[in-house]
């Protein structure tokens, strides 16, 4: 059985045959020593079209390398690793957080000038507070 997905592993294929694969290997729960740098990239793949189906996986990859690439090779394989083999230190927690949505420079600006917002509304009204008694206290 592990010379059959050895073999599977080492055909290039794309689109659903390669999600095929993944899905076959994932079914099978083949241990991660097994697996083969081209599996954990096709596992790695699997996981990014799950996370950001579609156009936006396209977009993604272009974005770390382009088709081809050894960089987006590489990031496929790490996200193998950790999302399959658990091995969550693989990948930084930057590229995890922006991969996830989780962008903290872009993203979430608009929650973190909220949370400012918020910060001087409650100071002010604290002071306003202080100084409303402080006069109630003089009279």
């Amino acid at each position: 059985m592990v010379i059959i997905l050895f073999s599977l592993g080492l055909i290039i294929a794309d689109g659903e045959e390669t999600f095929a694969l993944a899905e076959e290997i994932i079914k099978q729960k083949i241990p991660c020593d097994e697996l083969s740098e081209n599996q954990l990239e096709i596992l790695g793949d699997y996981y990014m079209e799950q996370m950001h189906p579609g156009e936006l996986h396209e977009i993604m990859d272009e974005r770390m390398g382009g088709e081809d690439s050894e960089s987006l090779r590489q990031i496929h394989i790490n996200m193998g690793l950790t999302f399959y083999c658990g091995e969550h230190e693989v990948m930084p927690v930057r590229m995890m957080n922006m991969m996830m949505g989780r962008n903290y420079y872009y993203g979430t600006s608009n929650f973190l000038i909220f949370n400012w917002i918020i910060t001087i509304l409650i100071a002010v009204f604290l002071i306003l507070l202080i100084i409303f008694l402080i006069k109630q206290i003089q009279k």
